[in-house]
């Protein structure tokens, strides 16, 4: 009996642990259904992405139109309400439902399949988070069919409170940042706990991929920034209609009150919006340059460090508002202190590139366009963070091609190299090459068409948010360059949604690696199945893949060393 136990101990101890146990099989759901139930990961993922591009194109439509009206001095195309309905439609449009949410449709992707998870932590609370955020969409543009909000994007009050803006659309406003913010906020919870938690056996935080880190910056800074506008909103919902005065002088309160609120919020927004934007460029110049990322290390810490820093400078907002000398200072110093980190990076993406072995793929080359625009957008940066220098071109053109510069330039182009890059697999199909350098063509030099001569007219005195200009200097013929340009940009970005929309059905078929990628995404099949992967590896560096494709050829040489000898034989018999 005893040599019975002693002979089954060791088979027993053989038989493979099963990664995944399941205590009953549902039926699969199949079409519409599917997608309106679905807790996966990746079906959110893809949600998210459609969604927030059918805003981003609505966006985009309202820019064009905001451009025709300017293309002509004393232009009556529009009237001014409709004017001013467009610029903060088109505002709030590209940032509370396309650029912060398209960076969390790429991290409910990616995260669990860049650190080895079969999902979400809470996958319910992640598709939650979805769904609120198209609600707020929903009520945002629910109101074109009665009266559109018309305070521009930061609603500043007192032009938001009830006397100057009686309509709902303010109010459709305020409760799009409450539905959009409470999403958010579900969302970055989530992502904190599965990268704190969830990662494959090996990944350290020293093996984390950079998308990772910056999406784990990214969802610190939502959790920090988020409750206060949630704050600054419920207040001027109850100063609209419970007759509290926070924000209206004549009960005592303080409309520099809202712009403190909104800018603590507004300006980590800036980060939230671009550093996952980072961390796509950080993936994909490595992969193309056939180099490992240049100093890993300070490209990670150096986008905490941006996240602190960004957090201490949302009064250069507000130099013109009235503040002690003392105060100016010490937010254009902590402002020029962000110029730090943000350099490290771009001299660390530089050289990355330098002396690599470098691919000319779509998603490089929108990385590249990327470095150039976004670097234009630091220098402005640095010369508004200059109190003097902001006192004379604030709220001029010069402030909005600043803007454009680091989201448009920055994190729009990044968003388009993810796209690129990560649309094999997504889909299983490769995009068609040729297509996407012609709309990266079209697309770099239409923004730099549209936006460079905005500097020009700013600096002429130019305001923004004006619906109509007089026809003095050469105001009229650089607004007229900058239309051109805006409707080049805007046949850039046409080519590529008719590029995926073909893509999908037409394009080659991609296979699980086609780029040779450095993160464990690739390691499993194009699109990946529902559960990631039948096995998870062990990560030993901050490019796994590497180092399988190495144990893959070690493994293979034995074989192939065996293989060659017989059949040489063969060939001499």
């Amino acid at each position: 009996m005893a040599s019975d136990t002693l002979t089954e101990t060791p088979t027993a101890a053989l038989k493979p642990v099963p990664e995944i146990t399941a205590h009953g099989v549902q039926r699969q759901r199949s079409g519409l259904m599917d997608w309106l139930t679905t807790t996966d990961h990746k079906k959110i993922g893809i949600l998210y992405l459609v969604t927030t591009f059918v805003f981003f194109i609505l966006g985009g439509v309202e820019a064009l139109m905001i451009r025709l009206q300017l293309g002509t001095a004393q232009n009556t195309l529009l009237t001014p309400e409709t004017y001013n309905q467009l610029f903060t439609m088109h505002g709030t449009t590209m940032i509370f439902l396309f650029v912060v949410p398209i960076m969390a449709g790429f991290g409910n992707y990616f995260v669990p399949l860049m650190i080895g998870a079969r999902d979400m932590a809470f996958p319910r609370l992640n598709a939650l988070s979805f769904w609120l955020l198209l609600s707020g969409g929903l009520v945002f543009y629910a109101s074109i069919f009665f009266t559109p909000p018309e305070a521009g994007w930061t609603s500043y009050t007192p032009l938001s409170l009830e006397a100057f803006s009686p309509s709902g659309g303010q109010d459709a406003w305020i409760f799009l940042v409450h539905l959009t913010g409470l999403s958010s906020l579900v969302g970055a919870v989530n992502f904190y706990v599965t990268i704190a938690n969830m990662r494959a056996p090996g990944m350290g935080w020293g093996r984390l991929p950079l998308f990772v880190w910056t999406i784990l910056v990214y969802a610190i800074l939502l959790i920090l920034a988020l409750p206060v506008i949630a704050g600054a909103v419920t207040l001027l919902l109850t100063d609209r209609h419970f007759g509290t005065g926070f924000f209206d002088p004549t009960q005592g309160g303080s409309p520099l009150l809202w712009q403190h609120l909104f800018w603590f919020f507004g300006h980590p927004e800036v980060y939230i919006m671009v550093l996952p934007g980072f961390g796509i460029i950080s993936e994909v110049l490595p992969v193309f340059a056939r180099k490992p990322i240049f100093g890993y290390k300070a490209v990670a810490a150096s986008s905490v460090v941006i996240a602190f820093l960004g957090l201490l400078v949302w009064a250069h907002h507000m130099f013109t508002t009235p503040s002690p000398t003392v105060v100016l200072v010490f937010f254009m110093m902590s402002s020029f202190l962000i110029a730090i980190p943000t350099g490290v990076k771009i001299f660390n993406w530089v050289a990355t590139l330098w002396r690599g072995t470098i691919e000319f793929k779509t998603p490089l080359i929108f990385c590249i366009g990327f470095l150039s625009q976004f670097l234009i957008g630091g220098i402005t940066g640095i010369m508004v963070a200059i109190f003097p220098v902001d006192w004379q071109v604030h709220d001029t053109y010069f402030v909005v091609a600043h803007f454009h510069y680091v989201l448009m330039g920055g994190a729009v182009f990044a968003i388009f190299a993810g796209i690129y890059y990560w649309f094999p697999k997504i889909t299983g199909r490769m995009l068609n090459e040729p297509l996407g350098k012609w709309s990266f063509a079209l697309m770099f030099i239409g923004f730099n068409v549209t936006f460079l001569i905005q500097h020009t007219i700013g600096m002429d005195g130019m305001p923004r948010r004006v619906y109509e200009y007089p026809d003095v200097g050469h105001l009229q013929l650089y607004n007229q360059i900058s239309t051109v340009g805006a409707f080049i940009l805007g046949l850039g970005i046409l080519l590529t949604i008719i590029n995926v929309l073909r893509s999908v059905k037409k394009g080659p078929v991609a296979g699980p690696d086609p780029w040779k990628g450095n993160t464990l995404e690739w390691f499993t099949e194009s699109p990946p199945p529902l559960n990631n992967f039948d096995l998870v590896p062990r990560i030993r560096s901050v490019e796994p893949m590497k180092d399988i494709r190495r144990e893959v050829e070690r493994q293979s040489e034995p074989a192939l060393a065996a293989a060659s000898p017989s059949a040489e034989s063969t060939l001499r018999g």
